[in-house]
């Protein structure tokens, strides 16, 4: 149908609705404009448009979720994925529960369940147990893996673990840190660090620094995991530890026989509060000689120890995934276990509700 308006017309249409008495209007611009193309419409598909452009719109047809997109549901690409248009209908309970800005918030200090009555996009923070810092002129823990993703929840119950922290050794070494899980997704805990001339650091989500020793294989760091962490530093030859690798950086190597090495630092996240908060922070390593503390990284890493058995090395913060502070005293110094112990971790899960 072609309607042409008259220059000095009003442009406006009436129309008859349909099931009432009651005319509609319909106002055109007065300049010329195209209302919509073909191309500018929502695809309506089972599966999602292959090579979309940011912008594009898709309907969702299927009867399940395709592609992180619930059935039914209109979402628009923005660049790097399909992102759900229509309001976010999340429902769920587990962990504490609190909300910002918009954000309906579930934190995840222990282990539990995350129960989803309705289904939608969500946002989660995976914060692996920090490692335990070495023992006997050792290096820093490695922090616990550091992780986010985005995802679509569906309506089930969904198993949390959140991973303890490393313990510190008593007559050897102490542990790793402990992995932590959510919504398919798990993250690897942080590396321990090792024991002078006998046992080298640990690989981990992020690794242990290494031993201050001249015993070969002992006195690098270990490695991190990618995409989660990075490698310890590495110890100096005469008893002084590197640090233990945070998210944010590696770890740092011990500059000489009285300087251990600083924990890397950690990285930073906004899902708790809706402001940055700084988890996964690297052990300091031990020194012998030091007249001062290695410090822990950023983002609940442990202090090393220092000047001989005197001064102790300090635990990983709880519920950061940071590392153990090393001890670099000599002998098994088994009072040192607790402070040398890693950071447990966190998870923490969000999703729009307004």
């Amino acid at each position: 149908v072609k309607i042409t308006g008259h220059a000095s017309g009003s442009g406006v249409i009436t129309v008859t609705a349909p099931n009432t008495s009651t005319d509609r209007t319909i106002t055109l611009p007065d300049s010329t404009a195209t209302i919509a193309t073909t191309a500018q419409l929502p695809t309506v598909a089972s599966t999602a448009p292959s090579s979309p452009a940011e912008g594009d719109q898709w309907f969702n047809s299927s009867a399940s979720t395709v592609s992180g997109v619930l059935s039914k549901n209109l979402a628009v690409y923005d660049g790097t994925r399909w992102k759900v248009t229509s309001s976010n209908a999340v429902s769920a309970t587990g962990g504490t529960v609190t909300s910002y800005s918009g954000y309906t918030v579930h934190t995840f200090t222990s282990s539990g369940n995350f129960v989803v009555a309705a289904g939608g996009e969500v946002d989660a923070l995976i914060v692996a147990g920090g490692g335990a810092g070495g023992n006997w002129h050792a290096g820093g823990g490695g922090a616990g893996g550091m992780q986010t993703l985005a995802t679509t929840a569906t309506a089930q119950t969904y198993s949390i673990v959140v991973g303890a922290g490393g313990a510190g050794g008593t007559t050897s070494v102490g542990a790793s840190g402990g992995t932590s899980s959510a919504l398919g997704t798990s993250s690897v805990g942080g590396g321990r660090g090792g024991y002078y001339n006998t046992t080298p650091p640990a690989a981990g989500g992020s690794g242990g620094g290494g031993n201050g020793t001249t015993s070969a294989g002992n006195f690098n760091g270990a490695a991190g995991t990618s995409g989660q962490g990075n490698a310890g530093g590495v110890g100096n030859y005469s008893h002084s530890g590197g640090g233990g690798g945070g998210k944010g950086a590696v770890g740092a190597n011990a500059a000489n026989n009285a300087a251990a090495g600083a924990g890397g630092a950690g990285g930073t996240n906004d899902y708790r509060t809706g402001s940055n908060i700084t988890y996964a922070g690297g052990g300091g390593g031990g020194g012998w000689s030091d007249s001062s503390a290695a410090a822990g990284g950023t983002g609940g890493g442990g202090n090393g120890s220092y000047n001989t058995n005197t001064n102790a090395p300090t635990a990983g913060a709880a519920n950061t995934g940071g590392g153990g502070g090393g001890n670099g005293g000599q002998g098994n110094v088994t009072s040192y276990a607790a402070q040398t112990t890693g950071g447990s971790g966190i998870v923490v899960i969000k999703y729009r509700t307004a």
